[in-house]
């Protein structure tokens, strides 16, 4: 049987076991896998339900406005609600989200403002206060306030909660959450703690954010607040969904070892998830001296990777923000084990030169001649060469050699090879602490970022 619209896809996520990362872990590690959701995130659940809840109670009107501050996947729920049900949207966002989230509300008929990230909540141009100036000029509009908004938690309570428990068999011990917002966390929590009081309910924070140390504390403190780059968790405020008595412990994750920890998600469990999941399993590690052998600990991974694709999915900029490990030249010669350096000398044939590229399936070949760097030999270059004149085959090196390959020191970072590689050009030369040369090719570099 068919469904009748998009909606009613949402909800009812996988539960997936990881084995690989959390081998080390004494107990059962599952993931409540959102990205399943048509909207790629949990917030369709919340969306729809604080849509639906604004409806009853008269807020919003036919044809009407739908207003909301969000990181993007809390629009993305409601702009899918609103093709279905015929509304308007118009959403705030900040300028540290990925430019995929703006792009993809911009796809489903949003209108996305971008605000400045470094304000203060009141600032007249946070995003916050934007969309509630916004919802005050714009007739028949309706302002979500998604964090003060009670139907959030209601959601996860109603949905999230339910399924978990459900699909567990009741057996789950711990429930962690990257939160923000406090919906999924407090609504899921709330209703797993009224199934069995013992679950723990573990909250993952971010270095920036202010909700750890209020829970510590009970305090509100600013000196807290400072611009981070993780996205969707951690708050510079106490939203009204928080019940912070659902919470048994909070713990941070730096940015790195969030993004760090998302991309060896998608690599060693095959699950393409954004920031917040990153973070989530790190903090869950982070936790692990508390876990027990018969424990069965639920993860929230909230949103696909395709959100990211730009920012940690994307080895320039993490490279740029120093998430990734420098490596150099020598680390990726040693990481590949001793291989000698393939040369020809400048006396050799081109025919000499082509069997050497097909015994060792190589397309790179110094020229050398006692040592000297004298030139260089490519698979490209000798195809374009043969291409022209075949009789080249019988000619010596010299006569069709292109400039030697550029030398770099041996500790060089990675991430400058790029400035050596180039499309005419495919390797650089070194040499090692006892003078000989090793090779590096754009595939070889390629390969290092990519583990």
């Amino acid at each position: 049987m068919w469904l009748k619209n998009i909606l009613e896809t949402i909800g009812n996520t996988p539960l997936i076991q990881l084995n690989k990362i959390t081998k080390d872990l004494p107990c059962t590690v599952l993931a409540k896998v959102e990205y399943f959701n048509p909207g790629n995130s949990i917030k369709d659940r919340m969306a729809l339900k604080m849509l639906e809840v604004a409806e009853r109670e008269g807020k919003i009107k036919p044809g009407g406005t739908i207003i909301e501050g969000t990181s993007g996947n809390t629009g993305m729920g409601l702009a899918l609600a609103a093709c279905v049900k015929g509304y308007k949207c118009i959403f705030t966002t900040t300028e540290k989200q990925s430019k995929e989230k703006a792009d993809i509300l911009k796809a489903v008929g949003a209108e996305v403002i971008v605000c400045p990230t470094n304000v203060e909540p009141e600032d007249p141009r946070s995003y916050y206060s934007v969309s509630k100036r916004l919802a005050a000029e714009v007739p028949n509009s309706w302002y979500v306030n998604q964090y003060d908004n009670l139907a959030n938690r209601l959601a996860h309570y109603e949905q999230t909660g339910p399924e978990i428990w459900e699909q567990t068999e009741g057996k789950i011990t711990h429930l962690v959450v990257a939160t923000g917002t406090g919906g999924t966390i407090v609504g899921t929590g709330k209703y797993l703690k009224e199934k069995n009081p013992a679950i723990k309910v573990w909250a993952i924070d971010s270095y920036g954010s202010l909700l750890k140390k209020y829970f510590d504390t009970g305090e509100i403190d600013q000196k807290e607040v400072y611009p981070y780059i993780s996205e969707g968790f951690g708050e510079d405020f106490i939203p009204a969904n928080y019940d912070m008595s659902v919470i048994d412990e909070f713990t941070k994750v730096t940015d790195r070892e969030g993004a760090v920890m998302a991309r060896r998600i998608a690599k060693e469990e095959g699950l393409f998830c954004g920031y917040s999941a990153g973070s989530c399993l790190q903090g869950l590690m982070q936790l692990k001296s508390q876990l027990k052998k018969e424990d069965v600990v639920v993860l929230i991974f909230h949103d696909h990777g395709s959100r990211y694709i730009g920012k940690i999915y994307n080895d320039e900029w993490m490279l740029e923000r120093g998430f990734l490990e420098m490596k150099t030249f020598k680390d990726l010669i040693n990481g590949r084990g001793s291989q000698k350096l393939i040369m020809l000398n400048p006396k050799q044939t081109v025919s000499e030169a082509i069997e050497l590229m097909k015994k060792y399936d190589i397309e790179n070949i110094p020229v050398m001649s006692e040592g000297n760097n004298l030139g260089a030999i490519s698979a490209g270059g000798l195809f374009n060469q043969i291409l022209i004149n075949g009789g080249i085959k019988t000619q010596t090196i010299v006569s069709v050699m292109e400039k030697s390959y550029p030398e770099v020191a041996f500790d060089c970072p990675v991430e400058r090879l790029s400035n050596y590689i180039t499309k005419e050009n495919g390797a650089v030369l070194s040499k090692d602490e006892t003078g000989m040369f090793h090779i590096l090719t754009k595939y070889d570099i390629i390969q290092s970022l990519s583990k």
